[in-house]
């Protein structure tokens, strides 16, 4: 009876065994007839549609197109500008803060309190007034950048109707992912020359 029980475990044993490398053999196969049918057409789209990229080179955009440059101009004076008036209204405080200073010892103390409470409140109010135009400033920026990129978007959709870059991506020497170029592919000049022509219309 004992002998039966081993040779039907050891039978069952052997089915099960078998039964396991059915099923991942014939698993392993369709993997594999999905791989080759993938790579079929992969290379069925490849044949069929051949990649196209081309490159802009930022840094010879933002030298070469004249909107740029004069919007670069033009915030570069705001900045200055707005360094000088609260370079110009710090130092005013600062000489304001040094006359009381002086007149410290010959005044009472309730007009110590109130020259100390109109120093603060000017200083928060200079503060106030640093924050507001450094955030004015940057909201202009964006506006700028945004309008920028709007700008090249509308021109590349243009110039690309009888192109056909499948991409045309951004280059700079400072920052950029691209580690190898090949100048052949470099459009930078026919997008600056046809940018200028564009805001001259």
């Amino acid at each position: 009876m004992k002998k039966l029980s081993l040779i039907l475990n050891a039978v069952l044993f052997v089915l099960v065994a078998v039964l396991f490398y059915l099923h991942f053999n014939a698993k392993k196969n369709s993997v594999a007839a999905i791989g080759m049918t993938t790579n079929a057409a992969a290379q069925n789209a490849s044949d069929s549609h051949s990649l196209s990229i081309a490159y802009v080179n930022i840094d010879s955009l933002e030298a070469h197109y004249a909107y740029f440059q004069q919007k670069k101009a033009e915030l570069d004076k705001e900045q200055a500008s707005i360094q000088n008036d609260l370079s110009s209204r710090a130092r005013t405080l600062q000489d304001e803060v040094a006359a009381l200073q002086k007149k410290a010892a010959t005044m009472t103390q309730a007009q110590g309190e109130a020259a100390q409470k109109s120093i603060m409140q000017k200083q928060q109010a200079l503060q106030q007034r640093e924050q507001d135009l450094r955030q004015k400033f940057m909201q202009e920026q964006q506006n700028f950048n945004l309008d920028l990129h709007n700008r090249l978007s509308i021109f590349l959709k243009k110039y690309n109707e009888n192109k056909h870059y499948s991409y045309i991506l951004s280059y700079s020497e400072m920052a950029s992912d691209i580690l190898l170029k090949d100048t052949a592919y470099d459009i930078t000049a026919d997008v600056i020359k046809g940018l200028n022509e564009a805001d001259v219309k």
